[in-house]
């Protein structure tokens, strides 16, 4: 991975530990039989992860000149959906995983039971979250972005997309289908990430088609990333186990492409997502340099 300008590592890192803040607050242990639960919300919420989500949430404020306290609060909703789906994903059930993000898996450090609970926890924690009139004080703002995330999260979004995951195993599935599976399970995320923004920001949908358009090719460069990763990377530096998706039989957009047309397209959509951004000036800065970073990325 090339250099990550200083500009964007300063922002990277202080979204992370604005969110690793946010989940310390949100998620005090207390001292009763509740307790492992708690700390197994923490062992999968604190520390650790790109904080992509929340930052892109972060970006798109900028882009509509949103204050940083909501924006904060919505990526902090939108990465406890995140970490819930890992959480969820990483079970005997799904994709059986012991470690993430350099780490045993919640299963693994705790219990399955208690995998299962901690994920459920975070994903109702996130919908309080955006409830609360301290994330805005409009309650259709907040009803908006509650609806957005509910459908981007459910089985027209990222539950969805899990589902055809499972069920590509050893499946002739092609480049649309890996595209339409893809466009579910990590990029609808993506897209709430970026509408979010505009929401806060009192934007009509007419004039989200840029960051919608943005998104989209977003999504899809990050994840033929992802896929390069799983072939190339190592689970040392990602922390996470690699390969599998090969080993499962899986179809992908590098063993549907190959690796050299993999990265060039992933390259392309970089391309298209920065062009979407045309219209905007310096707002746009860190947006831009988070498409780059997409396809740069080792983890």
């Amino acid at each position: 991975m090339g250099v990550v300008p200083l500009a964007l590592k300063a922002s990277m890192d202080r979204v992370s530990a604005e969110v690793d803040q946010g989940f310390d607050r949100l998620l005090p242990v207390p001292g009763d039989s509740r307790a492992r639960l708690f700390e197994a919300m923490r062992h999968a919420a604190i520390g650790g992860g790109k904080r992509l989500r929340p930052l892109l949430v972060r970006a798109s404020a900028d882009l509509f000149h949103v204050d940083r306290v909501p924006a904060l609060r919505v990526g902090l909703a939108i990465e406890a959906i995140h970490v819930y789906s890992l959480i969820h994903d990483d079970l005997p059930c799904m994709d059986d995983d012991d470690v993430r993000r350099g780490r045993p898996t919640v299963h693994k450090a705790y219990d399955e039971a208690t995998a299962v609970l901690a994920g459920d926890s975070l994903h109702a924690i996130a919908f309080e979250i955006l409830a609360d009139p301290e994330t805005h004080p409009d309650p259709f703002v907040r009803c908006e972005l509650l609806a957005e995330l509910a459908k981007a999260a459910g089985p027209v979004g990222m539950a969805g997309g899990q589902m055809m995951d499972l069920m590509a195993d050893g499946a002739a599935f092609d480049l649309a289908a890996v595209t339409r599976l893809q466009q579910l399970k990590t990029g609808a995320l993506i897209g709430f990430c970026l509408e979010a923004g505009a929401i806060l920001g009192h934007v009509p949908p007419e004039g989200r088609r840029a960051i919608r358009a943005y998104s989209r090719d977003l999504g899809l460069a990050f994840q033929i990333a992802d896929d390069l990763l799983d072939v190339e990377g190592s689970a040392e530096v990602t922390g996470k186990a690699v390969g599998k998706d090969a080993d499962a039989g899986k179809a992908t957009f590098v063993s549907l492409l190959g690796v050299e047309r993999a990265r060039q397209q992933a390259e392309i959509l970089v391309d298209q997502a920065i062009g979407h951004l045309a219209a905007h000036g310096t707002e746009a800065t860190l947006l831009r340099s988070i498409a780059r970073y997409v396809v740069e990325r080792d983890r």
